[in-house]
């Protein structure tokens, strides 16, 4: 009986510690206390299966990342910041005597670094903003080795996404491709700079669409991240996701872990997202974020059981805010979103996602359940102050 109880007691523990995961950001990584971290064992390239019509028989054909591995390395660059650390306070009984306070440690400069893409000839890169926040100086290296002095045209902690700018021309670029095509199951790359790792491909598959994983700190964080299975590790931060044609489809960003090292999953923010906040950034200086001003929920089956719903599918609408948006286009607390201008959403993160993609005054249709009804609300989307209009203009 003894030995039954320690053998439940075991499993048990073993249960407790496999939920344990942690999301990470793949951030700066600190080029002082850099680890390589080596990995040994064999195996074949990664494969797809492909019809085949003689003999009416399946064969095994290999993927070909090379392509899409060439276009994309020369267009992906190291990012290297610079940023202050201060000491902690101690106690020195005579300094405190003297003075009153405890005394602190002296300022320090610490290192770090990330990845970030290149996408345009005359220098604009996109990054994230955890790679470059509180940093006081940005080099860019480039995967020539050429190196320049950044500059910093903006941020957006809602999406972690920034934007930086070198003095240079003729630069590679990565062509932006569209993240709404993606499949779950489609081949990708990650390129980056990985442990301070220079130009490391990776390669794996599209695992989930629109995951939110709750891990921006921000007050209208807007995550819809493409889940993948490529290795991605801290440095790897700012870095290009890419499609097997070598187009960008995602910013790599955060990692599933236990340990702040790849362990299976990574992050990305598509690059439906992207392109909206690079663009606003770029011509404004900061994001002009549309609104609809409502709060709400996934339809789980505990929500569905305590709202008596009906059905699981789409978002339900727990509260619409005063003046907003959604209020004057007719939505309803206790209305179901179902579709945006006619592409179906069956989770809050793929309605964030949707309308991240608007404008202040832009105007978008949503479809609504409303008990036995089914209704198109034409609404005119407004921006933080309930206005529908750019807040304003970079000089």
């Amino acid at each position: 009986m003894k030995k039954f109880w320690n053998f439940i007691g075991i499993v048990l523990l073993c249960t407790a510690i496999s939920f344990g995961t942690t999301y990470y950001m793949v951030q700066r990584q600190s080029v002082e206390s850099t680890q390589l971290v080596s990995y040994s064992g064999s195996g074949s390239a990664p494969s797809s299966f492909v019809s085949s019509t003689s003999h009416g028989t399946t064969s095994v054909a290999p993927v070909d990342f090379t392509k899409a591995a060439e276009m994309s390395v020369g267009a992906v660059v190291h990012v290297k910041t610079k940023y202050n650390v201060y000491g902690k306070q101690y106690v020195d009984p005579f300094y405190q005597f003297f003075f009153g306070r405890p005394q602190q440690q002296p300022m320090q400069q610490a290192q770090a670094s990330g990845s970030g893409v290149i996408l345009s000839e005359d220098g604009y890169i996109v990054t994230n903003n955890h790679v470059i926040a509180e940093a006081n100086e940005i080099e860019v290296v480039l995967n020539d080795k050429r190196s320049f002095t950044a500059v910093l045209i903006g941020t957006d902690p809602n999406t972690d996404i920034a934007l930086l700018k070198i003095e240079a021309t003729g630069l590679p670029t990565l062509a932006m491709g569209n993240s709404d095509d993606l499949k779950v199951g489609e081949w990708v790359l990650a390129v980056g700079n990985p442990f301070n790792l220079t130009s490391t491909v990776t390669a794996g598959i599209v695992s989930a669409k629109a995951r939110n994983i709750n891990i921006l700190d921000a007050d209208m964080k807007i995550e819809s991240f493409i889940q993948t299975d490529a290795a991605v590790n801290p440095g790897n931060s700012g870095g290009a996701l890419v499609n097997t044609r070598g187009e960008l489809v995602g910013i790599n960003t955060a990692i599933a872990s236990q340990t702040g090292s790849y362990a299976g999953y990574a992050f990305a923010v598509p690059t439906s997202i992207v392109q909206k906040v690079v663009a606003d950034l770029r011509q404004f200086g900061s994001v002009q974020r549309a609104l609809l001003g409502i709060r709400m929920l996934d339809i789980t089956s505990e929500v569905q059981q305590y709202y008596n719903l009906q059905t699981l599918e789409g978002v339900y609408i727990a509260e619409v805010v005063s003046g907003s948006a959604a209020e004057k286009g007719g939505v309803h607390d206790g209305d179901i979103v179902t579709a945006v201008d006619g592409l179906a959403v069956n989770s809050s993160s793929e309605l964030q996602e949707k309308i991240a993609r608007k404008n202040p005054g832009d105007e978008v249709t949503l479809t609504v359940r409303r008990g036995n009804q089914t209704l198109d609300l034409r609404i005119k989307l407004a921006n933080a102050a309930q206005k529908p209009q750019v807040q304003s203009r970079k000089l």
